[in-house]
């Protein structure tokens, strides 16, 4: 764990080589866009997937679809990718000691060298108002909750320092949109949404589980707290439990959406939906091997399609 030289030309460790942001971003740029894991884009899918989850059933559940749906849908994953920048960019400022101590992080932009703090702060702030004036579009009810939603983003980083939960902080910051974008259409929270957002946090458990499994020797080293840890011979029984409780919320959101008005073959698509969700997580258990970093990378990036899922069957169901 020696040194803290970032990897030729800045890039990130763990950033695929052929990502945009080193081949084609102006090099001045590259620093503060690996800030925002914008060379890893997997995290703002998984942030935006939920938004896009909670809007599909909020459609489903009044069944009343209208133009500034479209809106919601766009302005969400502008949102996801400005406000994931900034909460990336609030984590690599409050890890920036622990992230200089691990192989996997030190080549960040902060312990590496390539911005400083002060520069991060800025990076932060300016995507943070940019992310604020896509939510002031929205309705005043969601607009609230998207505030309210700053508080588990604050607290994430830390929670690895005094819980050895800290997957479910990060649940609870990453599928807020759930709640968000169902109140932007329907005007007000319902418990679909609340189901919804259970499902995700479950989701969230299971596949930053896999990702924190690659930092398990550093992280005991330096005290970091983590699922992996906790866990460790015995993860695959808990991704058992956290598969269930998704498929299990999910579906439970989607009954309580189409109740009692859906049509009966709307209702049985949308159902399929956490199914087969379950059965896209439980392939991934079948080939975790928690010794073999590039195998937990690569599961924990195919969770973008285990999100699209469930989101291609409530679409559908709106068809039906």
């Amino acid at each position: 764990m020696q040194g803290n030289a970032p990897t030729p030309d800045g890039q990130v460790s763990d950033a695929p080589s052929d990502n945009w942001v080193d081949l084609y971003a102006p090099a001045w740029s590259r620093p503060y866009l690996r800030l925002s894991r914008a060379d890893r884009p997997i995290g703002t899918w998984l942030l935006l997937i939920p938004c896009w989850w909670g809007l599909a059933l909020a459609i489903f559940d009044d069944q009343a679809p209208r133009l500034f749906d479209l809106w919601i849908a766009v302005g969400c994953g502008l949102g996801a990718f400005l406000m994931r920048g900034a909460g990336c960019t609030w984590n690599d400022i409050t890890d920036r000691d622990f992230d200089g101590q691990v192989e996997r992080t030190r080549s960040r932009p902060i312990p590496s060298g390539q911005v400083s703090v002060r520069q991060a702060l800025f990076w932060m702030v300016l995507q943070a108002l940019l992310g604020l004036a896509i939510l002031l579009t929205f309705n005043q009810a969601a607009i609230a909750l998207g505030v309210l939603s700053l508080l588990p983003v604050a607290v994430y980083p830390y929670a690895k320092r005094f819980t050895w939960w800290p997957q479910v902080f990060l649940g609870l910051a990453f599928n807020w949109g759930a709640l968000l974008a169902w109140t932007a259409h329907s005007g007000s929270l319902g418990a679909p949404a609340v189901l919804l957002y259970l499902a995700g946090i479950a989701w969230t458990l299971f596949y930053d589980t896999i990702y924190a499994h690659q930092d398990t020797e550093d992280d005991a080293l330096i005290g970091v707290k983590s699922t992996a840890r906790l866990f460790g011979t015995d993860t695959a029984r808990w991704m058992k439990y956290f598969l269930v409780a998704t498929v299990s919320f999910m579906g439970l959101a989607v009954i309580e959406a189409g109740l009692p008005d859906a049509p009966l073959l709307a209702m049985l698509v949308a159902l399929v939906g956490p199914w087969a969700m379950g059965w896209h997580m439980a392939w991934q258990l079948r080939g975790l091997d928690i010794e073999d970093n590039a195998k937990l990378l690569q599961l924990f990036r195919v969770n973008r399609d285990t999100g699209f899922i469930p989101l291609i069957f409530f679409c559908a169901a709106l068809l039906a």
